[in-house]
């Protein structure tokens, strides 16, 4: 995960909320909406970071706070987010993200600038995903089913791809390869990205002690 800079919410939205009756069944513009948020996260879900594209087969919209516990939010651009299907139609312990997620809630946003997500949460070596506090470790795997053995598996792949560069002998300079993840490049962002965002800062933190 990491925190996702919200945009301008489509032209089409803000005229659809000020109709009467306006809910989110009867908006129409949902090829709009889905490019939105796939362009400001960058071509990956708002949690796992697998690859979404901007088609019902190739994401889904998430409502951060519910639809059915927070109706007053379900036309709000805020509360808005691209997912991955998550396994859906799946068992229940094979679903991810927002399929696994349902009307549940999350004690934290990844759209919240003031508190950061991947300030909270750490990635390991053997590619799951935990947090020191609590609360949000119980969603990430409760709620998001985050350390799926298939997730766990990926994120540990992209990691070990990079460790076999560094045995290989190649040289990395840690500060050019983390501009290939963390964005500052633009354009779309790898799969797993915040894994390598997460463990290039590490080795650039080492190196200046």
């Amino acid at each position: 995960m990491r925190t996702i800079q919200k945009g301008p919410e489509p032209v089409t939205l803000t005229r659809h909320r000020q109709q009467p009756h306006a809910d989110y069944d009867n908006y129409r513009d949902m090829d709009g909406l889905r490019a939105a948020l796939v362009a400001e996260q960058r071509g990956v879900c708002c949690y796992c970071q697998s690859r979404i594209r901007a088609t019902a087969e190739g994401m889904k919209v998430e409502h951060w706070q519910c639809q059915v516990h927070h109706p007053d939010r379900q036309l709000d651009y805020r509360n808005l987010l691209g997912a991955c299907h998550g396994g859906h139609g799946r068992p229940k312990h094979e679903q991810h993200c927002d399929t696994r997620k349902s009307n549940n809630a999350l004690c934290f946003s990844v759209c919240d600038p003031a508190h950061p997500i991947e300030r909270q949460i750490r990635f390991l070596g053997d590619g799951k995903i935990c947090a020191d506090d609590a609360a949000i470790d119980d969603c990430i795997n409760a709620v998001l089913n985050l350390n799926l053995p298939r997730l766990v598996s990926n994120r540990k792949a992209v990691l070990a791809a990079f460790q076999q560069r560094l045995k290989d002998g190649r040289r990395v300079d840690p500060a050019r390869e983390l501009l290939k993840w963390d964005g500052t490049q633009g354009g779309e962002l790898p799969e797993f990205a915040q894994v390598m965002v997460y463990w290039l800062c590490k080795r650039l933190r080492r190196a200046s002690v």
